[in-house]
């Protein structure tokens, strides 16, 4: 039995307490002829994922829609038919916009609250697949306006402009783990009510892109945080909300967060297919430094599948879309795309195929480059693995030492498995300042997280 996050969402949105929503329940099985009596502790049944009997579903609805001034349906409030539960989730699907923001909310709350069940696991099959294809297709939205309890207007979405700004340096500088659970009350206290507000469509559009582009962010930290199934399911909202914007280089920029994840599940075919999508359906509205990233990971993708053609072929492009990029004419959203991300990529990808000298080069190149501290950390692991297997110890070891006084007082569980790989790869090679190195390395992961 699941908890019922729609239902959870609904009453703190109308703001009742168990008692009330229980007493006024009975009120209104009055008027139907019915002796009710139920109390909180039915409430909190019902919650925990007991579903009512008889009318008593209907009438939850009834008294919920009634304070919020909107029409529920039994799936709006986790109701629907038994084996067929709606989706708490919030992924979208076929579900109206109206309802897709209230699952998006219920999924916000739920883990503002630390409800970690919500965390299945990644999604596989056509579930991991269908948000991308809804994404790229038809229909679009012909109006996204809204009625609601509160007016939305222009300095909204410069909040959640804001807000995205400072939840993503915060994540560059502390880690996934620690800007999680902020980014995700932000979600749950103040764009919540926003996109359940009143505007108009053009409003509406702008709105939707900013909620769009904070939600992606979740998803960054969630999967920062190895909560993969968590991750998905904010890319899928971000994906949806980007599609109800109608800015389709935003999805394109969720789909390239989403080939990372798939890269990092060793789900590689996966990957080449949802880049392929994000340029194919996001076209002239695919920026040069998004371009790079999208052929940069599917060349990693294709090395690792063994095909070297495609992969060479995806190099050659993620070094022209990278020639391309010019400053000031990037969204937000690509800021990660910073100089040597792409020769860092790429490196990978050589390393993959069994080209050490040019992935050294296409490294050094990287490390070389200015970049914020996380990033650095994961181009001098890139780095220090080439020069261990090219027999570079000592320089291998000064990469190492770097690499773990960089990445002292983040929270990353992904920065984590590199320093941990590293490690594991300087003991392996038994050079000389190796135990030294991993000392080092054993000091930034001994605080857990």
């Amino acid at each position: 039995m699941q908890p019922n996050a729609l239902l959870d969402a609904l009453l703190a949105e109308a703001g009742m307490s168990h008692a009330g929503l229980a007493a006024y329940v009975n009120q209104a099985g009055r008027s139907r002829g019915l002796a009710l009596r139920y109390e909180h502790t039915a409430v909190a049944r019902w919650l925990k994922g007991q579903r009512p009997r008889g009318q008593v579903p209907d009438l939850i609805c009834e008294v919920i829609g009634g304070r919020l001034r909107r029409p529920l349906t039994l799936d709006d409030a986790g109701f629907g038919l038994p084996g067929q539960p709606a989706d708490p989730h919030g992924r979208g699907g076929t579900v109206p916009l109206s309802g897709f923001v209230d699952r998006a909310a219920a999924l916000w709350r739920c883990d503002g609250n630390g409800r970690q069940p919500l965390d299945a696991g990644a999604l596989t099959g056509t579930p991991a697949v269908m948000p991308v294809w809804e994404w790229e297709n038809p229909p679009e939205d012909a109006d996204v306006s809204r009625e609601g309890p509160t007016r939305v207007g222009p300095e909204h979405v410069e909040i959640l402009k804001a807000a995205r700004a400072h939840y993503e340096l915060m994540y560059r500088r502390a880690g996934g783990v620690a800007t999680r659970d902020r980014v995700v009350r932000f979600l749950g206290t103040e764009t919540a009510p926003m996109l359940r507000g009143s505007y108009s469509d053009g409003l509406g559009r702008s709105l939707h892109r900013a909620g769009g582009s904070l939600v992606a962010v979740a998803g960054i930290c969630a999967y920062d945080s190895d909560a993969h199934g968590l991750a998905q399911r904010y890319f899928h909202q971000a994906l949806r909300l980007a599609k109800a914007s109608g800015d389709r280089g935003l999805g394109a920029y969720v789909i390239a967060l989403i080939v990372n994840q798939c890269l990092h599940l060793r789900e590689f075919r996966q990957a080449v297919a949802f880049a392929e999508a994000a340029l194919r359906a996001a076209g002239p509205h695919t920026t040069p430094a998004l371009a790079a990233d999208l052929y940069a990971m599917q060349a990693k993708a294709y090395a690792q599948l063994g095909d070297t053609t495609a992969a060479l072929a995806c190099i050659c492009k993620a070094e022209a879309a990278a020639e391309r990029i010019r400053p000031g004419t990037e969204p937000d959203e690509t800021g990660y795309v910073q100089p040597g991300l792409v020769n860092v990529q790429v490196a990978e990808a050589l390393l993959g195929l069994g080209d050490l000298r040019a992935a050294r080069e296409q490294a050094s190149a990287a490390v070389g480059t200015p970049a914020h501290d996380r990033g650095r950390v994961h181009r001098l692991a890139m780095l220090c693995e080439i020069q261990l297997r090219q027999g570079e110890a000592d320089q291998a070891v000064a990469s190492a030492a770097e690499m773990a006084e960089r990445a002292k007082g983040m929270e990353s569980l992904r920065l984590r498995d590199r320093l941990r790989a590293v490690r594991e790869q300087l003991l392996t090679s038994g050079c000389s300042g190796a135990e030294g190195a991993a000392e080092l390395i054993d000091g930034a992961l001994r605080v857990p997280l």
